[in-house]
This record gives C-alpha cells, structure tokens and sequence, in this order.
C-alpha cells in the first residue's frame, strides 16, 4: 500500500469515528441554535402578552416601582437584575429569586406598573434551546461534553476537507456541485461532499466563535490574552480598592450580567460603611445604608447610558450595581460599576477598552448569535445549522447503505502508527484542544486494551 493510500485510510477511519461519536451532539448544538437564532422573534409570538405592554407610554414609572410590583407576586424573593426596554411599547423584565422555587422573570408594564406575568426561562422553548446548547443541562459536565463535540468537529470538517480533496484535478461537478445523475450511496457521497465543503468554513467559524464560552478552552483562552494584554482593559487586574466577594446575585442567566471580556475577572468592591455611621452623615456622597434603583438609575443616566440596559444588583454588602448596555454591535458595549452606597461610579469599562483579542471574540460572539448585522445575519448562521443537520442525517445513511448486513464495517485500519507519530498527534491535540486530546489519549488506549484482549484470546 502506498504512503498517500495509507493516510487516506486513516484519515477515512478517524472521519468515521469522529462523525460517529460527535454528530448527535452536533445535531443537538444545530438544532438549538437555530432556535435561539430567532429567539426573539419566537419568544414575541409565544409570549406576546408578557413582553408588549398594552398601550405604548410616553412615560415610564420609577424602576423601585416597577421592581416592587414583581415582588409583590413573589413575597419574600429577591430582585436581581431589571432589564429596561429596548424599544418604546415593550416590558421591562425583572429577574426574580423566589424564597422557594426556581428564577423567574417577570414582566412589568412601564407605564402602569402591571404585572402581565412571569416565566421561568428553562421552561420555555428558547431559555430550553439556549441551555441545552450550552452544557446538555448537566452543568460543568455537560458543558464538558459539548466543548469535546466542537472541538472533535473541527477534526471532522479538517478530515472531511481532506478526503473531499480533487487528486484528479478541480472539477465542478462532483467536486463543488453533487452529481445528481448518480444513483444510491455515490448520490448520497456526492452530496455530503459538497455540502460539506460549502458549509465547512461557517461550521468552523462557529466553532470558534463559541469556544471562548467553553469552560477549558474559554477559561485557558481568556487567561492567555488578558496576560499578552490583549484581553479586558490593562488595569483591570487591581482597582486600588477592595474586590468583591460576590460579583452579583444569582441569575438564571449568569453571562448576561458581563459581556465575555469581563467575565471572570475580579469585580470591583463597594465601601461597606455599617461602623461609624454617625461619622459618615456629616460627609457628602457617604451613606451607611445602600442607595435604591432609583439614584442608580439617576446615577446611569447622568453618566451618559441610555435605555436598553441591563441593572444587576449587589448581592451583598461588599457587591455593587453593574449597568451594562449590551447592543447588537459591541462596539456599543458599556459597563458601569456603581457603589451601593456613595453611588460613585468605581469603573467606567467602553469596547474602546478591551483588547484587539477581546474585541474580535466580542464581534465574533454577536455574529454567531445572529445579532450584529439584523435580519440576515440569523439567515447566514443559519445555514451551517442546515447544514450539520443534513450531514449528520446523509452520513449515517451511507454507512447503513454501505455495511454488510449485521457487520459493524468500520473503515479498515491502514496498519500500526509508529509510536512517536501517536505521541506527536496527541500532543498537539492536547496544546490547541485540551479536552479533545484527553479524550483521544483515553480512545487510543481503550484500542490498544482492546486489540490486546482479542490477541490473548485469539491465541489462548
């Protein structure tokens, strides 16, 4: 066997088992994420009478009023975030903490103070989508599982890509267009190619832009360019000031208290003046007790910041208010840290301020969502989904075509890799997927076991 005949066979074998282990978690990720694409335009219809207020008002009640209307419903829960509206005629959303029972939002008439109702967001089709898409709902686990699946997809489409190549020169038909004359599993080859091949570069680059939110991936990417300096603002390390303990209460949706630059960075700390408060009443601008919504609300206003925005709450006494505007375009991203007691602004963070690195992790996080560029930026990502979908159907679909009956018919193995080409291939792996080479390292060895076990009992 010749030296290019013996890759393609293993390549052919790794193609195999990596579409056979990782296109059901790929079917799950296309599928949810293209219903979180439209999930605005989902949550409208389905919850039209929660996030449209019945009459559009010029006017809007104080943020303490709407807040105290929505715990009216939930005696004894706590606030902790309140999201204005983005548009005139919509509902601001309360983000509610019951004494019993999961996070709700709930949604309050601006200018009536009504409440129209609540929901809780892994109850719904979208919160569902978005949650599944992100760790299976199984936490840390789950999202384990889902950055092995995207990282051994890279693999995939990079093994497909080779075995699509032309060794017989370019050619349209059967090369970037599908033979559609051919008949059975050659029909259904041609077109996994070619889907393949034009959806390839969409699929990779959603991928990527999603792997910043990865646990590992995310959380070794972020270290590296915040030390190269090219990650959240340079001085964001050290504020002079105390650190929080406690960033924010509790959400049902966490990532959307900071944009991705900032989360898991250190927060800055309110001044808790409980002792000698007789000695602070005298000094203008300090107060032993937390200001309310309203001042912050003051506060976010005087300093430029506009609705829509998003208010996190202290969730302590050492945590502030975090404004954060959160456009469609990052370029309009802000977040202000406010003292929950003096109301000074301890930090004023603009997308001016990230990095080069940050920035392009936060344009590339609004383009993946469908966000940055409107209507038809949802379309365009919406075509790598199709397209994972029809691959994940076409590609089992000429393995059952091509078996034997009752035969597993795996690609045959090209002969033994020398060790050191093993060693070579997993450790870099390991250095730009580090999940993806364990789990490798994990299947090679179950292999060996396994060949192993078949020799003893062949020869016993």
């Amino acid at each position: 066997m010749s030296t290019n005949a013996m890759i393609y066979r293993i390549v052919w074998r790794w193609h195999f088992y990596a579409g056979l282990v990782v296109m059901p978690f790929l079917l799950i990720l296309a599928v949810t994420g293209g219903i979180y694409l439209f999930n605005d335009e989902i949550n409208d219809v389905v919850y039209h009478d929660l996030r449209f207020a019945p009459a559009v008002s010029t006017t809007s009640l104080p943020l303490s009023q709407l807040m105290d209307a929505a715990l009216a419903s939930y005696p004894d829960g706590q606030a902790t975030r309140i999201d204005t509206p983005h548009e005139a005629g919509r509902t601001v959303e309360v983000f509610v903490t019951p004494a019993k029972g999961e996070p709700v939002r709930v949604f309050v008439d601006p200018g009536t103070g009504t409440v129209l109702g609540s929901y809780v967001y892994t109850h719904t089709l979208v919160g569902f989508a978005d949650k599944f898409h992100g760790s299976l709902m199984l936490g840390k686990f789950g999202d384990a599982i889902v950055e092995i699946a995207a990282c051994w997809a890279v693999i995939l489409i990079l093994t497909g890509l080779y075995l699509w190549w032309p060794r017989a020169g370019l050619r349209i038909v059967g090369v970037l267009l599908p033979r559609v004359s051919a008949r059975g599993r050659n029909f259904w080859k041609s077109m996994h190619a070619t889907v393949g091949v034009w959806t390839a570069l969409f699929i990779l680059f959603l991928i990527f832009s999603g792997l910043p939110w990865a646990s590992v991936w995310g959380g070794i990417f972020r270290e590296v360019i915040n030390t190269a300096g090219v990650g959240y603002p340079g001085d964001y390390r050290t504020y002079g000031r105390i650190v929080s303990s406690s960033q924010s209460a509790p959400l049902d949706n966490p990532s959307g208290s900071r944009p991705w630059t900032l989360e898991g960075s250190t927060t800055p700390a309110s001044q808790h003046h409980h002792h000698g408060a007789q000695g602070l009443a005298s000094m203008p601008g300090k107060s032993s007790q937390p200001i309310d919504v309203d001042a912050v609300a003051a506060i976010v206003a005087k300093n430029g910041m506009t609705d829509p925005y998003r208010l996190t709450l202290p969730a302590d006494a050492t945590g502030v208010y975090t404004a954060l505007r959160y456009p469609d375009q990052p370029e309009g991203q802000r977040t202000l840290y406010i003292d929950q007691y003096s109301g000074e602004v301890l930090k004023d963070v603009k997308f001016s301020d990230y990095g080069w690195a940050a920035k392009a992790v936060e344009l590339g996080v609004q383009i993946h969502m469908g966000n940055y560029f409107g209507r038809a930026n949802q379309f365009v990502m919406l075509i790598p989904c199709v397209g994972i979908l029809f691959l994940a159907v076409t590609g089992p679909y000429m393995w059952w075509l091509r078996r034997p009956k009752g035969r597993f018919a795996a690609p045959k193995t090209a002969g033994d890799l020398s060790l050191s080409s093993v060693l070579i291939g997993i450790i870099l792996i390991c250095a730009i997927f580090p999940l993806a080479g364990a789990s490798l390292t994990v299947v090679l060895v179950g292999e060996a076991i396994l060949q192993m076990l078949v020799r003893q009992r062949r020869y016993a």
